[in-house]
């Protein structure tokens, strides 16, 4: 049997056409039986399985402490990591100010 990518323009014309016969022929012999037009051989789309928030924070634990395992470390509870820098009020208020004003003249400019 010919690849698809092989097949002539008149061939794949004609392949087409005989397809369209095919599902007429088929959606005809259903009303004649008295079942639905659908082909016999359309296939159900596959289902994806849908994981919660919390069975993928167990596969990433159990994960982690595979390679724990393999590198020899101890697993922690929870990575340690650098503590967050704090921003003070007053930072805070001149990044707020400068940032207004930068708004503004963004806004003065579109006019």
């Amino acid at each position: 049997m010919n690849s698809i990518t092989m097949l002539t323009p008149k061939q794949l014309r004609r392949a087409a056409t005989v397809q369209e016969r095919i599902e007429s022929l088929q959606k005809e012999l259903g009303r004649i039986l008295g079942t639905s037009g659908q082909t016999v051989t359309a296939v159900a789309p596959r289902k994806r399985w849908k994981l919660s928030a919390a069975a993928k924070a167990r596969i990433a634990a159990a994960a982690r402490a595979r390679w724990a395992r393999v590198k020899g470390e101890k697993l922690s509870a929870k990575p340690a990591g650098k503590a967050r820098a704090k921003m003070s009020a007053a930072a805070k208020a001149r990044l707020s100010a400068k940032l207004k004003a930068i708004w503004a003249a963004r806004k003065a400019a579109k006019k």
